[in-house]
């Protein structure tokens, strides 16, 4: 069928791999940073434009057909009615906008509307959110906001020469705060309630569709948030979840449904496909290990994970709530972390460090568990970030979660998902390929460890730190 290429530009770097269209084999691939400005919370969006000239320098999207496009999701572009930018862009990270989202949640009547309404509940990181603060605290700024895009959606639209069409994607538009997975359709009024006014908002594409042809010829597929392109990049089908690993942590899975959750812990993406892809975020995962290691005066988390393995399932009594400087799930905003279980004998450096692994992922665990809870099949779980190479996650990950756990190589999932859009958008204008149905690429490369007799053990380590839970907040939690 041809070339393609796939372009993820994240909050630091742009990478771009260019893939065989009908095998998905990575032919070559290219990187840069960002300029150090456009890695603040205000950034001119022309950086990542220098940034992505620098990726492909070298003729290194010579011969290819189409492109497809990934980017840093939650960030906000205000643009002017002839296009230019009214400020810098707000990044997805950005979080000004605290005070901005709970004001936004009472205006428009608590959390179960927002649920209901778009599926998600407003945060500092939403654009919706960004738009009420802009609105709040830079009223010029908004006033002069007649168009509103998030990074992927600039970037398609400079790569077509600024057409008067502006395009987005479902993945994309779900994690606005004012585009509804369920219904796929904006909600401008509350657009208006953030910014003061209405605002244009770019057109939202099928997962097949092309948001353009350059000049010269190359295809432009839809594009798409980095979230939803890596699980497309790792080939997520029905009955696969996805555990990340951050300082935060993240557990999203395919579903066939959107999910409104009135208690705001799901947040209802759409996908790269088609389907939906709920997520349930936790504040504390890595960062609950690092606290432990620098407590017991360990090095690194490969020492801590070591250590950890020489204690034995369940930390000899030893339980840690991981809800350090509060959670999200549940909803426990101004609570600490907590220890309990402390004997004699149960006072040694490695009971502590199991005991933080086994908090960190019984904490995840509980997040799977939300999604289980609204009829979501999760039959396999891929661990993602640098902690899911460790020995001690790897050891308890399949009992705890009780299903099988794939550890993929490390890849660039993200600009992989964009590529294979890429793929499909040429397919289905080619008439090689259904707009339902992606190019079959193989999946990726990856450790899979199973609970076999584990199981049990896992599960008697989930009830003692459920337990714990319930005790110290007794029905904070009810997936």
């Amino acid at each position: 069928m041809g070339i393609v290429a796939g372009l993820d530009s994240s909050s630091a770097f742009t990478r771009i791999v260019v893939c065989d269209a009908d095998t998905g084999a990575v032919l070559r691939q290219g990187y840069a940073p960002h300029p150090v400005e456009a890695k603040a919370t205000d950034v001119d969006p022309q950086a990542w434009l220098l940034s992505l000239g620098e990726a492909a320098a070298g003729g290194l999207l010579e011969g290819v057909q189409a492109i497809g496009v990934s980017a840093q999701q939650h960030g906000l572009v205000p643009l002017d009615s002839s296009g230019a930018p009214v400020r810098p862009a707000m990044v997805g990270n950005d979080k000004r906008a605290q005070a901005a989202a709970a004001d936004l949640v009472e205006a428009f009547g608590g959390r179960q509307a927002w649920a209901e309404a778009v599926g998600s509940v407003p945060q500092a990181g939403l654009p919706v959110s960004k738009l009420r603060w802009l609105a709040r605290t830079e009223p010029e700024a908004a006033r002069r906001t007649s168009l509103v895009l998030q990074p992927h959606d600039w970037l398609v639209w400079q790569l077509l020469g600024r057409p008067a069409r502006r395009t987005t994607d479902r993945g994309a538009a779900s994690a606005t705060g004012y585009w509804s997975a369920g219904t796929g359709s904006y909600r401008p009024d509350l657009v208006e309630l953030a910014l003061g006014h209405q605002a244009a908002l770019p057109e939202v594409l099928g997962p097949a569709d092309a948001a353009g042809t350059t000049p010269e010829g190359l295809l432009i597929s839809a594009g798409t948030g980095e979230t939803m392109a890596a699980a497309f990049g790792l080939g997520l089908g029905t009955g696969d979840a996805v555990v990340s690993l951050g300082a935060t942590g993240s557990v999203m899975a395919i579903h066939h449904e959107a999910l409104a959750d009135p208690s705001g812990m799901i947040t209802s993406f759409a996908d790269a496909t088609g389907m939906h892809l709920p997520v349930v975020h936790t504040l504390n995962a890595v960062r609950a290990l690092r606290g432990t290691a620098e407590m017991l005066g360990v090095e690194d988390l490969s020492e801590l994970s070591a250590l950890a393995m020489k204690s034995t399932p369940g930390a000899s009594g030893l339980v840690l709530l991981p809800y350090l400087e509060g959670e999200r799930t549940p909803h426990l905003p101004h609570t600490a972390g907590t220890l309990t279980g402390l004997r004699r004998e149960s006072m040694k450096p490695e009971h502590l460090a199991r005991a933080a692994f086994e908090g960190m992922l019984c904490s995840l665990a509980d997040a799977l568990d939300v999604l289980r809870g609204r009829g979501v099949a999760v039959r396999r779980v891929f661990l993602l970030g640098q902690a899911a190479e460790l020995p001690a996650v790897q050891a308890g990950a399949p009992a705890i979660f009780a299903a099988q756990v794939v550890v993929p190589q490390p890849a660039d999932y993200a600009a992989l998902g964009a590529a294979r859009q890429a793929a499909w958008a040429l397919g289905a204008a080619q008439g090689t390929l259904a707009p339902h149905a992606p190019p079959s690429w193989r999946g990726a490369a990856a450790q899979v460890f199973e609970a076999g007799e584990e199981l049990a053990v896992g599960q008697a380590v989930r009830q003692q730190y459920a337990a714990t839970r319930e005790q110290i907040h007794p029905g904070a939690f009810n997936p």
